[in-house]
């Protein structure tokens, strides 16, 4: 009879164990996601910086080409206004 209320009060103890099993399974899944994802994060924050520093300079390329676009315009201008000054002179 000792036996038998010893088997049976096992019973409950070994499942709990199994479930504590499985449950640092998930837990160790848990934190293995959790590195991947912070390591994920960090190199994509590397990423966002470095397309961030791009588009700054593709920003200051492109002021810097709108400025020569306007002188381009400027000089071209002047240099109508000569000619047409130069054909004046010559009638």
């Amino acid at each position: 009879m000792v036996k038998s209320m010893s088997s049976v009060s096992l019973e409950p103890i070994e499942r709990l164990a199994e479930k504590v099993q499985s449950l640092i399974g998930v837990l160790e899944r848990t934190r293995a996601e959790l590195t991947r994802t912070a390591e994920d994060n960090t190199r994509l924050s590397h990423e966002v910086d470095t397309l961030r520093a791009q588009l700054t300079a593709a920003e200051d390329q492109n002021a810097l080409t709108q400025n020569l676009q306007t002188e381009r315009d400027q000089i071209r201008t002047r240099v109508a206004d000569l000619l047409e000054q130069l054909e004046g002179l010559s009638l």
